[in-house]
C-alpha cells in the first residue's frame, strides 16, 4: 500500500525540516543529508527520531541508487 501524495507532501524530516525521499517498496521515507531513515508500518509513517535509523555509506549508496528509478 502507497501512502497517500497529500500527506508525502507535508512530511519532513523531524530533525532538518527537510524533504524525504519515499520508497514504498522498502516502507520507508529516507533524509539523505542525514542518511536516517524512518519506517513506515501499517501505513503509518514514524517519525519519531528515536525509532529512525542511521544508515551506514553501503545502504545509503543503495538508497540514493534505488531513488534514480523514480
Amino acid at each position: 500500500m502507497t501512502l497517500d501524495p497529500k500527506l508525502l507532501e507535508i512530511l519532513v524530516c523531524p530533525i532538518d525540516k527537510g524533504e524525504l525521499l519515499y520508497f514504498p517498496s522498502e516502507e520507508a521515507l529516507y533524509n539523505p543529508r542525514l542518511k536516517r531513515r524512518y519506517m513506515i508500518k501499517q501505513n503509518i509513517p514514524i517519525m519519531l527520531v528515536d525509532e529512525s535509523e542511521v544508515v551506514d555509506e553501503v545502504e545509503h549508496e543503495r538508497l540514493m541508487a534505488l531513488s534514480k528509478d523514480f
